[in-house]
């Protein structure tokens, strides 16, 4: 029986894992694949966290980021064909292969790095370009107008392999996460609650409080018809408005949050745009 030909997104996937790249297919419009029935919702739990790299232990391409693999057997496993079907694009895990990607959005970032930046091996991307550094780190986004990082904990659309020598993670670019507004970034709080102030009743001293929210937002993410912007906006404002200011709130209860709204299409970007306008409006 003759084989089918595979996609051209196939072809690119499994070349860069053969050099070792963790790649994940995208959907149009630049988005991960939806997690497959068994982990809507992430109720499989997802990978421990989402701290670290590799596929999920289910046999599809879930978990966005978490699924990248350099594993050619799992690439061409049928569990994994539909998605390569689908795919408009390959993605890779820059911190999986051991690299950080500066994502420079328009023509004024560029301009910015090459006054600030070491040289590095750069990429045109359809707006501005990627310059790609030897050595991992976290991935905020928005570090400065028009500039995300790309490494740990995070894809970055494969646009091929670019000009130039990478030189090593700078101080500079590290510096970027230190300086990043602590309103773009939600960061962990305590699974301790306290009484708010006056004293009154905390209903978040029940977990199942807090749980029926988070659930509820992700529910109403996911069956939301159209208008998916405005939707993970005022779910995540409601979260906030109830539970973001007793520091019942962890970093898994946002993931959750997140996971669901780029499973609809979100980019990360929007997802924490999204998070910071909520806090602003609430004032937090």
């Amino acid at each position: 029986m003759t084989q089918p030909t595979p996609s051209a997104q196939l072809r690119a996937a499994l070349d860069l894992a053969g050099r070792g790249i963790p790649v994940l297919p995208l959907r149009e419009g630049k988005g991960p694949m939806g997690n497959c029935r068994a982990c809507r919702k992430n109720v499989c739990g997802g990978r421990p966290n989402m701290k670290t790299p590799g596929p999920c232990a289910c046999a599809e391409p879930c978990h966005a980021w978490a699924a990248a693999t350099a594993d050619p057997a799992v690439l061409t496993s049928a569990p994994w064909a539909p998605a390569w079907r689908q795919a408009a694009a390959v993605a890779y895990h820059p911190g999986g292969a051991g690299l950080t990607v500066v994502d420079l959005d328009n023509a004024d970032a560029v301009a910015w790095a090459r006054q600030n930046l070491p040289t590095t091996r750069t990429v045109p991307s359809t707006r501005g370009e990627h310059w790609i550094y030897l050595g991992t780190m976290t991935s905020p986004n928005a570090v400065r107008p028009g500039v995300d990082i790309k490494s740990l904990m995070s894809y970055a659309r494969w646009l091929g392999p670019g000009s130039g020598t990478m030189a090593p993670l700078p101080d500079v670019v590290r510096a970027l996460a230190v300086k990043e507004s602590a309103a773009a970034r939600p960061a962990a709080s305590s699974s301790t609650v306290s009484a708010p102030a006056g004293g009154g009743h905390c209903p978040h001293r029940s977990p199942a409080y807090l749980e029926r929210g988070i659930a509820m937002a992700e529910q109403r993410i996911e069956e939301a018809p159209d208008g998916i912007h405005r939707t993970v906006f005022r779910m995540f404002l409601a979260v906030l408005s109830a539970h973001g200011r007793c520091g019942c709130l962890t970093e898994t209860h946002i993931g959750r949050l997140f996971t669901a709204a780029q499973t609809r299409g979100e980019s990360l970007r929007h997802c924490e745009d999204a998070w910071t306008n909520a806090r602003t409006q609430l004032g937090m």
